[in-house]
């Protein structure tokens, strides 16, 4: 991503950039804009097993989305996008779902004994998006502990801080999680085809049943199919975003990557500019939303 000259690369520890928000411009909004698995860096003390393959180091990445989404601070709404690897820290998940066969004592908890966690996919993942084995040693519970504090607080603190800030100005603040999905991911519907974009409330308890709505409308109204809450329900940042009693909303969103993308080089598909621009109404419309507390 080419950021706008207002974007802020936020360092933290060695990292020269874990990173990026760009403000709103103008007064702003009750929106959020997150993209966490839109970062490809991986710092040079990962050290993955030799000879991991690129692909495999990206297969997880939401390649592109932090473009796709960069309309929206022109619209007034801000946008926080990872640059780290999903690899090296999955923000999307919670700091204490730590892997027990990958962290050497990791502390025994609820957290650590989910699916998620137990098929490799923990906040510090140990298989990569297509199932490859990313180490073969185990990292020490200090190495986690630093990967953590470097990448993960940072990220969730300043959202929390763009979240509280817009709450305190509107009453309340919808956050838009954005991702992607491999098209062999997305659900076939009834017409034999995959859907487009999969929104998830965790089964309507992360907004109220009115923000759903328009934001399937908003998608629906560009001819895209929808589908709602399978298999993506929501991760950590739509579960702890979730409170719509306490004035805080919040909504994934995954993107077929097939509408845009050349899932086998990752490159742009010759239909990313018309995705892109359909997309950027769609943003319009989000920004423009009053959102019901």
């Amino acid at each position: 991503m080419t950021p706008p000259p207002d974007a802020e690369f936020r360092a933290s520890g060695d990292l020269p950039a874990s990173f990026v928000l760009t403000p709103a411009r103008g007064e702003g909004g009750r929106t959020v804009f997150a993209s966490p698995h839109s970062g490809a860096w991986c710092p040079e003390d990962m050290g993955p097993v030799a000879g991991l393959s690129a692909a495999s180091l990206r297969s997880a990445e939401d390649v592109g989305v932090d473009r796709l989404t960069a309309a929206g601070p022109a619209h007034g709404v801000p946008l926080i996008a990872g640059l780290v690897s999903r690899a090296y820290v999955d923000l999307n998940r919670g700091p204490d779902e730590l892997d027990p066969l990958l962290i050497e004592d990791c502390p025994a908890g609820e957290a650590t004994t989910t699916a998620k966690v137990g098929a490799g996919f923990g906040v510090i993942p140990r298989r990569a998006g297509d199932g490859t084995i990313l180490y073969d040693r185990r990292l020490s519970l200090a190495e986690a502990g630093a990967r953590l504090a470097r990448v993960h607080i940072p990220y969730h603190s300043t959202l929390s801080d763009l979240m509280h800030q817009t709450r305190e100005r509107h009453g309340t603040a919808l956050l838009v999680d954005w991702h992607s999905m491999p098209s062999r991911a997305a659900p076939v519907g009834r017409s034999g085809r995959g859907v487009d974009v999969i929104l998830g409330d965790r089964h309507g308890a992360a907004c109220r049943g009115a923000v759903t709505r328009r934001v399937r409308a908003l998608f629906e109204a560009q001819g895209w199919r929808v589908g709602l809450n399978t298999p993506y329900a929501g991760g950590y940042s739509t579960q702890i975003w979730g409170r719509p009693d306490e004035g805080f909303q919040a909504i994934q969103v995954e993107l077929n990557r097939a509408l845009y993308l050349d899932e086998r080089t990752l490159e742009p598909s010759p239909d990313h500019g018309r995705f892109a621009r359909a997309l950027d109404r769609v943003i319009a419309g989000l920004a423009a939303e009053r959102w019901p507390r």
